[in-house]
C-alpha cells in the first residue's frame, strides 16, 4: 500500500498555553510507533507532559531539536502512513462527512 507524509503539529496543551520546550525525544528519525506511543516529552510555563503519538507509522522528520521551544500549532514532527482509501459507506460504518441538523432549538426563559 501507499505511503503518505502527514505532519503533527504541537496541540494546544490548554489553559492559554501558547508554546512548549521540548525537553526529550522518545523516537528517532526512521523509527516505527504505535498510535499512542510516548513521541515526545515537553515543558510548559505549568508542567512537564509526554504527547503520545497520535498516529502509527514511520517517523520521517523531528522538526524540532532539544531545548528549543516550539509554538502551538507549529510543526512537531512528520509521519509517513499507509494511505487511506477512499472506501464505499458499508454498514455500520459512520459517513465522512456530517449532517448538519434539520433543526434548531432555541430556548428562551419562561416569561411572566
Amino acid at each position: 500500500m501507499a505511503e503518505e507524509n502527514v505532519t503533527f503539529t504541537l496541540p494546544d496543551l490548554g489553559e492559554g498555553l501558547v508554546e512548549a520546550t521540548v525537553l526529550e525525544w522518545q523516537v528517532s528519525v526512521g523509527d516505527v510507533v504505535e498510535r499512542n506511543a510516548p513521541l515526545v516529552e515537553v515543558e510548559t510555563t505549568k508542567s512537564a507532559v509526554v504527547i503520545p503519538s497520535p498516529k502509527a507509522g514511520r517517523i520521517v522528520e523531528l522538526h524540532a531539536q532539544e531545548d528549543q521551544v516550539v509554538p502551538v500549532g507549529d510543526p512537531l514532527v512528520t509521519f509517513a502512513v499507509e494511505a487511506q482509501e477512499q472506501q464505499a459507506g458499508i454498514v455500520g460504518r459512520v459517513p465522512a462527512e456530517e449532517a448538519r441538523p434539520a433543526r434548531r432549538v432555541r430556548l428562551r426563559p419562561p416569561s411572566d
